[in-house]
């Protein structure tokens, strides 16, 4: 088991601070390592509020999220950073790749602030670029770039440090159907190759039914389908 989420809580109030909007409620999940699962459900049912509290970008009301048998639910700010920094990469539906910066430099940012040697993370690019298909790319910006191109580049920077756990949030929400099918074979590959586990929020049910099992988010709990 590489993630256990038990008994999830979490609410936001509204901007006056009067209201208080339940979004998870008691939710449940379970990840063995290098599977893949869907999470789907309707628009501002909590997709992307689970997705950031697995990543710890956020806090839950209540509940523990256990990561390889620990509780990281209570993680100091250094523990968080280590936890993130290491243990898993995140992807977004817009690339927010660095215009200024090359595809090459913006897969290494990480590299700006990880112990590990530059080198290291040069052949690990090297070896993603290729893998992925844009290794020719690597001088290009991303305005010089196609969509799926600087998808691509944006799940190669989040799997730089070898994470264990892979959370993308609509990858395929900005790409055509083609681009959106080749995406996902390869997130496939790659989740074989490097027993890779992976979370995806999609709205897409042909890019959910690619996954090992599929979950529906609704009215703060998860339902498998």
């Amino acid at each position: 088991m590489l993630l256990k989420l038990e008994n999830i809580n979490k609410s936001f109030l509204n901007p006056n601070g009067n209201i208080k909007r339940d979004v998870l409620k008691d939710l449940n999940l379970e990840l063995d390592k290098a599977e893949i699962i869907s999470i789907t459900g309707p628009s501002g049912s909590g997709k992307t509020t689970l997705l950031n509290l697995i990543a710890l970008f956020d806090k839950a009301d209540n509940g523990n999220i256990v990561f390889n048998s620990e509780n990281i639910s209570d993680y100091s700010e250094n523990q968080i950073n280590n936890y993130r920094n290491r243990k898993i990469g995140f992807v977004f539906q817009q690339h927010n790749l660095l215009p200024q910066l090359s595809l090459l430099e913006n897969i290494l940012l990480p590299a700006l602030i990880s112990d590990e040697s530059k080198e290291v993370y040069q052949e690990r690019a090297e070896k993603l670029m290729k893998f992925w298909g844009v290794d020719n790319l690597r001088n290009q910006k991303p305005s010089e770039l196609s969509g799926g191109e600087c998808q691509r580049a944006a799940i190669i920077r989040a799997l730089i440090n070898n994470p264990d756990l892979l959370l993308a949030d609509e990858p395929t929400g900005a790409l055509d159907e083609e681009n959106a099918a080749e995406l996902m074979n390869l997130i496939h590959k790659i989740n074989k190759e490097l027993d890779l586990a992976i979370i995806l929020v999609t709205h897409d049910l042909f890019i959910a039914e690619k996954c090992d099992k599929i979950y529906n988010l609704k009215n703060g709990k998860l339902s498998i389908k």
